[in-house]
């Protein structure tokens, strides 16, 4: 019975270590998806946060500074100074007007600093001109068998 006593003692400790493991390392990659005037309207709350702000790219904002890229989201008559200093290419989509995903912190001069950013290209979800919205798109495979 001694022998089952430990055993039973080792999982109780194994299961309790990986729960605990689960909850803080989710806690810490949690990150709030927020538009660029929800962040600036959280004031000094949002400073230091993980978040992933959404905007669009303003016209003639992005430089290039050594090895960091700097540009400026905005939403809604809002602007907030990004710098990117992640190791990956920034996405080609990345251009002015085009709405982007930063994911990173927010510091306390009000610039967020981002380590990983997402482009979306408008003009790949828009439907052909040939097609009305909703219309569907021609069957391509027209008088083929499918078996």
């Amino acid at each position: 019975m001694k022998k089952y006593g430990k055993f039973a003692g080792l999982i109780t400790v194994v299961v309790g270590t990986m729960v605990w493991l689960g909850v803080t390392g989710g806690k810490q990659s949690q990150a709030y998806y927020k538009t660029v005037n929800e962040v600036h309207d959280m004031g000094n709350k949002a400073v230091g946060q993980r978040l992933r702000l959404e905007g669009n790219v303003a016209a003639g904002s992005i430089q290039h500074v050594g090895s960091q890229t700097e540009f400026v989201l905005e939403y809604q008559n809002t602007r907030m100074k990004v710098v990117y200093t992640g190791s990956d290419p920034l996405p080609d989509t990345l251009k002015d007007g085009a709405q982007a995903l930063a994911d990173g912190r927010l510091g306390p001069d009000q610039v967020f600093r981002a380590g990983s950013v997402q482009a979306k290209c408008a003009s790949k979800y828009e439907s052909k001109p040939e097609l009305s919205p909703g219309q569907p798109a021609p069957n391509i495979n027209s008088g083929k068998s499918s078996i």
